[in-house]
């Protein structure tokens, strides 16, 4: 992973800021609460074709990252499911996580899905950048 924090692109500064706010993460400067459901996805989505080509990355690649992240992360049990909530499947894996792992913000690119359903859980929805200022 590389610190490069380039202003260019809206795509290439967002993954910055991303990436920025993984490498806090590794570096524990902040918690990350993680359920099991959570990580299996952020595989999934981390492992298509069209993620690695961006990152110029294999597999592997994100097999160490990903093992990186559970290492410093706090791991979250769901005990109260609350599905249904977003318009989208994953916007609830999400706020579970949160919820269940007493989380004050959620990080996201999808601020506007998250932040309708998390005011109610009183839990902030931020962009990475947001949150990498406040640290």
């Amino acid at each position: 992973m590389s610190l490069n924090a380039q202003r260019s692109s809206g795509k290439e500064s967002r993954a910055s800021g991303g990436r920025q706010l993984l490498i806090a993460a590794v570096d524990r400067r902040f918690e990350l609460a993680v359920s099991v459901p959570l990580m299996l996805e952020w595989e999934a989505v981390l492992k298509r074709p069209e993620i690695l080509r961006a990152a110029r990355g294999e597999p592997g690649d994100t097999d160490v990252v990903l093992d990186q992240l559970a290492a410093v992360s706090v791991p979250v049990d769901l005990h109260f499911l609350w599905r249904s909530r977003s318009r989208h499947p994953d916007d609830d894996m999400v706020l579970e996580t949160a919820i269940n792992g007493r989380a004050d913000v959620i990080v996201t690119f999808n601020v506007r899905h998250l932040a309708a359903v998390a005011v109610y859980f009183d839990v902030a929805v931020q962009l990475p950048g947001a949150v990498l200022r406040r640290l």
